[in-house]
């Protein structure tokens, strides 16, 4: 489960050409605690207020989860932008371009004390867990789902991002029917990676610091994997990763790609400490014996002692998918 953190602000199928996959049969096992920042494709709306009794945001018939254009005919894709253009502007009224469902709207906003009414985010950030380095191409993928803006609900569109270094400093535990998390300090100017896609199988990029590629892991395809023991690995204090023991109770390829594998954990140690899948923990490598076999997606809410996974396959193939 990736963690956010809030900011304000064939028919023809025959002929069609085969599609080549690159990822290596060998890859590192991550599980380092990451931070993560996305800056979205535009201009979010997250809430309005009143000014003066009034609210001129509803007025002009805007809503939480409209992403914001352009503003007078000007292209904007970032809350600066934004600001930069509104400075400059002397009129009460602004023609604001939006998209809502996948659809460009425009409508005119008047402003009041030059106040527009409107809350607004540009960023979305976050922690997460390394799921994989591949050596060879030096492409990374982490969570094994994706990122979604909490004011639309839908998976977020994002202009670019960064995977940074941080550390887990207290863990809230998971209850039945509640989620714990991890809590950590963001190192945001030690950059490890370029997100370049949030996806429904995780975010991908490329990595650019250096790595230890002394110990790799085979990576497993779907009759590779047994069910029984397997351990994950994570991080639950400061920047220290540690494996811990999990049985793997069923496999399968199913639908929707991203819940494949079904397992408990067995680790005593983990479930004192954490009592169960949390969040942060999402894109944690599953590993069994010397394979890379998945890597932690969701847990199961009233039963956290459990959780599900993803096929390492899937995110490797989603990996090297053109966008």
């Amino acid at each position: 489960m990736f963690k956010k953190i809030n900011f304000l602000l064939v028919l023809l199928l025959m002929t069609l050409p085969n599609i080549v996959l690159a990822y290596s049969d060998y890859i590192i096992a991550g599980g380092d605690n990451i931070g993560i920042q996305l800056k979205m494709d535009g201009v979010m709306i997250i809430g309005t207020y009143d000014i003066d009794g009034e609210n001129p945001a509803v007025e002009a018939g805007l809503q939480e989860g409209d992403k914001i254009i352009s503003i007078n005919q000007n292209k904007i894709s970032s809350i600066r932008e934004m600001t930069s253009l509104l400075s400059h502007n002397r009129d009460v009224s602004i023609v604001i371009g939006y998209v809502r469902n996948g659809e460009e709207q425009k409508t005119t906003l008047t402003m009041k004390n030059q106040k527009t009414g409107l809350y607004l985010k540009d960023t979305i950030s976050g922690i997460g867990t390394l799921t994989f380095i591949d050596p060879t191409t030096k492409r990374f993928g982490a969570l094994g789902h994706e990122i979604v803006d909490s004011s639309s609900g839908k998976i977020a569109s994002i202009k670019e991002g960064s995977i940074f270094t941080s550390s887990i400093r207290s863990i809230q535990k998971s209850k039945d029917g509640i989620p714990g998390e991890k809590n950590a300090t963001l190192n945001v100017t030690d950059t490890l990676g370029i997100i370049s896609k949030n996806t429904n199988k995780g975010i991908f990029g490329t990595y650019e610091e250096n790595f230890d590629n002394t110990k790799t892991y085979k990576v497993a395809h779907i009759e590779d994997i047994k069910e029984g023991d397997a351990v994950i690995r994570t991080v639950l204090k400061g920047q220290e990763i540690k494996e811990y023991s999990i049985r793997i109770l069923k496999v399968s390829n199913t639908k929707d790609k991203t819940k494949n594998i079904i397992f408990e954990i067995t680790d005593q140690q983990l479930l004192e400490e954490t009592g169960g899948i949390i969040q942060g923990m999402s894109g944690s490598p599953i590993i069994q014996g010397d394979y890379i076999v998945g890597a932690v997606t969701h847990v199961v809410v009233n039963g956290p002692e459990k959780g599900y996974g993803i096929l390492i396959t899937n995110m490797l193939e989603e990996a090297e998918r053109e966008e």
